[in-house]
């Protein structure tokens, strides 16, 4: 993944570095006025941050056992990241460049822990002993022992759900099984701890062992990989179709910051039914453009390399039904990984490795679309973005470089100049200096007229969205609770007998939040975070809409600015960027608010008070039956009451759900307005009316000091114009070293 970008970013932080002591000198010796070169400055330190946080993500996402760990390893080339890790890991790997092999991994915090065991504890059966305490303590010695005791009690169906594992139940044991190991760790603020190159592999335990995995919260590896550019960061996703909607939601968040997705498909199994519900998902989403196919091929599935192309060809003719024209790359990821770890590979991988390099054909293939598959990845990443925004801050620099050495040519002029002279240079330079106090004055009233109706704008949008009564969104939630119905009411009557009515009624809560959890990670979440970016990209345009026509107005200021210089023998610099190529696009303001979007896991908060309800019920109904008796009137016989009480029990539990997720989703998208939009508004206002008028700013504010220069004697004039002039030289090569990169950078 090597390319010019490094070389661009080193020489453009080169650069804005010896402006930025170019600027101290302009202080120091030529007397600069102290408000433009300390905002210059601090536009060359937010420059400099922005080149040193920039970080291109690259997701690699697909099913279980799609061969994603593999591929992320061979990129790297290096067998770094853990391969087959348990389905219930709850993070994203992240992994970036190093100075040297490491890993980072931040935990839990002990608030967070016990929330996470409090959900899974909703409607558990077997815990009267619970009921004195508001929530769980996993610090507390008798509650481990007590929820070990009751997870014993807890039937083979209760264990499942749909076919799978029942998440909470595996949370609960995960939980339980590692906390002799990690307790010594966790603490009240989120621990980080790290292990170094000697110690880099224990993080594959974490990784990979489900009773450590729920204890974490990120990992972080740092490789010095020669493959792995310093500016781009790899994540290994967890499965698409892990059996837990909760790892849906975290995946969401997660391709949410990327730039690009790489989306790895088995050739054993070529496009799935799971496949294509993420794949779907991801389209609702609106990122489905910025992605990439791999055909992961496994050597030992396929007899000729007829029989792969035509597989390949089948599976790209399915993705064009969700992606017109799918770029898809067909090689071996394992087999990209082998070769670079040959000499020191285990003799069975040898072995392996050794058998698939004797089938020449499909080692042709498959390094030949390797070699397709990186040029084509680097060439979308740094065409559509990364060299979008080196230009943004290299045009920035030639600005404040062309407004330097204007404003010092100025000052040169009038230190050799004649007292008449310099008063008549000073004379019409303050009157252009009013033409623009003006032009500014309406540029800002403007912007901020219209950045008020734009937050009307957008609080009206974000209530609508979120509104119950006036979107489908909403609608289709409640509607999708509300229609519930249990989808196997007989075998739940019939566990009642032998699980006793507390097990079933936990039986059926964990279908039902199985299903409610999967159906807002696939069906509600996309469509938020559509609504998001589409509100994003309108607020960018809006703006922009507003301030466009005065990017005329200023150019027109500055021409005006630099005629008048030049009709008094002043040589100015030409003009090479264009005022509004200075307004800041949208992944320009994501960078620099540093913004984060509230995270996807709705968080549903269940009140445990569905399951006293529904035991209320129970002893009612019982109660009734003995009336009935002693009335002598008929009774039905067998799990009548426990029955009914079931089915109270179920529809309280809907009820109770559906206002949970309202009240939910009103503070959710309050976070949304205030927390994110809100403040994406205003970062957003704040870098375009920046780009505008910090111009006029920089001429503005040097006006007095050019007229006090007319009164200094001869002797200071000589000093202070040769010092000028020393620094007008350095600025103007400067100048001329970044019009040189941004011929680079276009280049690219």
């Amino acid at each position: 993944m090597k390319n010019d970008y490094e070389g661009v970013k080193k020489d453009l932080l080169k650069l804005t570095e010896e402006f930025r002591t170019l600027l101290h000198a302009a202080h120091n010796q030529a007397g600069m006025v102290e408000a433009v070169v300390g905002k210059n400055q601090a536009a060359c330190e937010a420059i400099a941050r922005q080149l040193n946080e920039n970080t291109l993500r690259i997701a690699a996402v697909g099913p279980i056992k799609s061969g994603k760990s593999s591929f992320v390893n061979s990129i790297l080339g290096g067998d770094y990241l853990k391969r087959g890790a348990g389905v219930v890991t709850s993070f994203v790997t992240r992994v970036r460049w190093g100075t040297a092999l490491g890993a980072r991994l931040v935990f839990k915090t002990w608030a967070e822990i016990n929330d996470d065991i409090d959900q899974a504890l909703v409607l558990f059966p077997n815990l009267d002993w619970h009921t004195e305490r508001e929530t769980f303590d996993i610090r507390n010695q008798a509650e481990r022992e007590a929820l070990a005791r009751a997870l014993k009690t807890l039937s083979p169906d209760q264990l499942v759900s749909r076919d799978a594992r029942n998440a909470n139940s595996v949370v609960l044991t995960s939980y339980l099984n590692g906390y002799a190991r990690v307790q010594s760790l966790i603490d009240e603020s989120p621990a980080v701890i790290r292990f170094d190159e000697s110690r880099f592999g224990e993080h594959r335990d974490f990784a990979g062992d489900d009773d450590l995995a729920v204890y974490l919260k990120d990992i972080q590896l740092e490789i010095g990989s020669p493959y792995l550019d310093r500016h781009v960061e790899l994540a290994d996703c967890q499965g698409s179709d892990s059996p837990n909607p909760l790892h849906m939601a975290m995946i969401q968040d997660y391709l949410l910051k990327t730039h690009f997705i790489v989306y790895v498909i088995s050739s054993r199994t070529g496009l799935r039914r799971a496949d294509i519900r993420f794949l779907s998902i991801i389209k609702k989403m609106g990122i489905l453009d910025n992605m990439l196919f791999v055909f992961n091929i496994d050597f030992s599935e396929h007899d000729t390399l007829e029989d792969l192309r035509n597989l390949k060809r089948k599976v790209t003719e399915e993705l064009a039904i969700l992606r017109p024209d799918p770029a898809v790359y067909s090689f071996s990821a394992l087999f990209n990984l082998f070769r670079h770890e040959a000499d020191q590979l285990p003799d069975k991988d040898h072995l392996r490795l050794e058998q698939w390099q004797a089938d020449e054909a499909l080692v042709a293939h498959s390094d030949e679309q390797s070699r397709r598959f990186h040029d084509d990845l680097q060439g979308k990443l740094m065409n559509e973005s990364a060299l979008l925004l080196l230009r943004n801050h290299l045009e920035r620099l030639l600005v404040m470089g062309a407004d330097l050495s204007s404003l010092l040519k100025m000052k040169q002029e009038i230190l050799r100049a004649d007292e008449e002279r310099a008063a008549e240079i000073v004379s019409r330079i303050g009157a252009n200096r009013q033409r623009m106090a003006q032009i500014r004055s309406v540029i800002k009233n403007t912007l901020d007229g219209g950045i008020h109706k734009l937050r009307k704008e957008m609080r009206a949008d974000v209530d609508r969205f979120f509104d119950p009564h006036s979107t489908d969104i909403m609608r289709r939630m409640t509607d999708f609770i509300r229609s519930y119905s249990v989808p196997s009411w007989q075998e739940h009557i019939e566990n009642l007998a032998t699980a006793g009515f507390a097990n079933t009624l936990y039986h059926v809560y964990q279908e039902f939040k199985q299903a409610l959890d999967g159906f807002i990670a696939e069906s509600i979440n996309p469509e938020i975070f559509r609504f998001i970016r589409d509100r994003e990209r309108r607020l960018v345009e809006y703006l922009h809409t507003v301030a466009e026509p005065y990017s005329a107005m200023v150019e027109e200021a500055v021409a005006e600015f630099q005629n008048t210089a030049n009709g008094l023998g002043i040589d100015s610099m030409p003009e090479a960027v264009a005022a509004r190529s200075l307004l800041p696009g949208l992944e320009m303001i994501r960078q620099t608010s540093r913004l984060q979007l509230p995270p996807a896991n709705a968080a549903m908060r269940y009140s445990a008070k569905v399951k006293t309800e529904a035991i209320m019920r129970l002893g009612v109904y019982k109660l009734l039956r003995g009336f009935r008796k002693l009335l002598r009137k008929p009774v039905a016989a067998g799990q009548g009451e426990a029955i009914r009480a079931l089915e109270d029990g179920v529809e309280r539990m809907k009820k109770e759900t559906e206002r949970s997720l309202l009240f939910h989703f009103k503070d959710y998208r309050e976070n949304i307005k205030f927390g994110y939009i809100f403040k994406m508004v205003e970062s957003a206002s704040v870098q375009i009316t920046d780009g505008l008028l910090a111009r006029f700013e920089t001429y503005e504010s040097d006006l007095a000091q050019m007229v006090a220069l007319i009164d200094n004697n001869q002797s200071v004039k000589a000093e202070q114009e040769a010092a000028f002039r020393e620094i007008a030289a350095s600025a103007e090569l400067l100048y001329q070293h970044g019009l040189q990169l941004r011929d680079r950078v276009c280049a690219g």
